[in-house]
């Protein structure tokens, strides 16, 4: 295992705890185009760039958050949504950030983020600081 992968999979862990990171690596193991975008995702996003310094795990959060809603990826949002409040975001962070992006990324995006924002923290069964099933 790549040293990266395995730094990538240390990250995630922490972000999204023990059990999703474990089904990270199952994908990653796997065959096919998913395996090959989760792989990448563990070694490139968690292993090389969430490891940096510079920017702390809340900042880097709040950057992802923003650039997600613009591209108005609504399910990587409620991914890191979660990821966002495990690292000590708030709701209300969270939400300004949302509106802060409205007039740069558009209504419709901040309108759509806002309503993820909704699933993830009322109507999820998923606790935002809990592992998923």
């Amino acid at each position: 295992m790549r040293v990266e992968h395995a730094e990538g999979a240390r990250v995630y862990a922490e972000l999204r705890g023990k059990a999703r990171a474990a089904e990270m690596q199952e994908l990653a193991h796997g065959i096919g185009a998913e395996a090959v975008i989760a792989g990448l995702s563990l070694e490139f996003i968690f292993g090389k760039v969430w490891s940096r310094g510079g920017l702390d795990r809340k900042q880097r959060s709040l950057v992802t958050i923003a650039v997600l809603v613009a591209l108005r990826q609504t399910a990587e949002l409620q991914n890191h949504f979660r990821i966002g409040l495990t690292n000590g975001l708030t709701q209300a962070e969270i939400e300004e950030a949302i509106v802060q992006t409205a007039p740069y990324a558009g209504f419709p995006a901040a309108w759509t983020a806002a309503r993820a924002l909704i699933d993830v923290t009322c109507n999820s069964k998923e606790a935002p600081d809990q592992e998923m099933s």
